[in-house]
């Protein structure tokens, strides 16, 4: 079997044993538990691995600009195109999940498998200094903006300047990653690699980084639950996600003019799934908010951020396997263009049969009939 598919069955099979032991769980405390060892142990480890192997080419610095650039602008076509897609305001729950997830991206657990198999070590490594954009964006820009979020949220902004920057630093203070993104730039600016370090320290860091997979997707698996009415809104957000990301690949080809395989990796790297870490980001407010908020004034919607990374998975990795097994033309902006325009078409007509749905229903309603606040069935996989 294809060594990038058996990657891909493998994942798959983590996500589908988390499923299983969803019934071993006997509180959301234990939960909780693993959520904390990826927060505090293998997801600090796996960054501070990832920092030290960064080996920057300067001739190729226009790539992690360039995969920077991309979660940009497709944060800007989130904020302007979902919220008119899904009805939802701008300052809900749900778009600000949506604006944390839709522009990030995993491209380890999803693009450089296939790229590895289909396209070589020359255009994996170019992939792997385009992340380094990405990453910058995932783990800084998104938290910025989910403290920001959070701020605007609890009403604080009122507060004195200092006050605010005091408290901003002490959360950004007691979140391990943010101390090992310090730490590693700190020695990077000094010279210092990883290979520089004792070897027991090395040896450490890798064993705890060699956590960060299975136990993230095992936590996917006994978290998620998704209703089969939210399968249809995720895969249709999915859609128009993957559609935006083929528009903007064609106009990137076509300005460029890649061809063969730069090509291919400009089609794979923008569909990757989404990244594990703004769950992260939102997962810390959450710990902040649920010390003195209601349910109802959470920041982040944490249950539909596990439903739509547990989804992007497989749904990134069918695109994948099209784009790598399907013959291409050497220079693809047409093929790009028609996957885009049809994704996007194809998204945006499942959501509005949802909401023509949704607005029928409530029309049929019987008056006098409550039904329960959105907010009161959200965070079943809080903790």
């Amino acid at each position: 079997m294809n060594p990038a598919i058996t990657k891909t069955l493998s994942l798959f099979a983590l996500i589908l044993i988390g499923w299983f032991l969803q019934r071993k769980l006997r509180s959301r405390e234990e939960l909780g538990g693993i959520k904390m060892l990826i927060l505090s142990v293998a997801l600090p480890a796996t960054i501070f691995l990832a920092l030290l192997k960064v080996d920057i080419d300067r001739q190729l610095l226009i790539l992690p600009v360039l995969a920077l650039a991309f979660n940009g602008v497709l944060l800007g076509l989130t904020w302007f195109i979902f919220p008119v897609l899904t009805g939802k305001d701008r300052k809900s729950p749900t778009m600000r999940t949506l604006l944390m997830l839709i522009p990030s991206l995993a491209p380890g657990l999803s693009c450089f498998p296939f790229v590895a198999e289909y396209l070589g070590e020359a255009p994996l490594a170019r992939a792997a200094l385009a992340d380094v954009g990405n990453k910058v964006f995932v783990l800084i820009l998104l938290y910025i903006l989910a403290m920001r979020w959070y701020y605007a949220n609890q009403q604080q902004e009122l507060q004195p300047t200092g006050k605010r920057l005091r408290a901003l630093l002490r959360s950004l203070a007691s979140e391990p990653v943010n101390l090992v993104i310090l730490i590693a730039l700190g020695m990077l600016a000094l010279g210092w690699r990883l290979d520089t370090l004792p070897l027991f320290t090395q040896d450490v860091v890798n064993r705890l980084g060699v956590l960060m997979t299975p136990l993230v997707l095992l936590f996917i698996g006994m978290a998620v639950r998704i209703k089969a009415q939210q399968f249809m809104d995720v895969f249709s957000w999915l859609l128009v996600r993957a559609g935006l990301g083929f528009l903007l690949s064609a106009t990137l080809i076509w300005a460029a003019q890649l061809e063969g395989s730069m090509a291919l990796l400009a089609l794979l790297f923008p569909q990757s799934a989404a990244s594990f870490w703004p769950f992260a980001h939102m997962s810390a407010v959450q710990g902040l908010e649920s010390k003195s908020r209601e349910a109802s004034s959470y920041t982040f919607d944490t249950h539909l951020a596990l439903n739509l990374l547990a989804l992007s998975l497989p749904f990134s990795t069918l695109i994948m396997l099209g784009l790598c097994t399907v013959p291409m033309p050497a220079i693809p902006v047409q093929p790009a263009l028609f996957l885009g325009i049809g994704a996007l078409v194809f998204g945006i007509s499942i959501q509005g049969m949802r909401r023509k749905g949704k607005s029928k229903a409530a029309s049929l309603r019987q008056p006098g009939k409550t039904e329960k606040h959105p907010a009161q069935e959200l965070h079943l996989a809080e903790s």
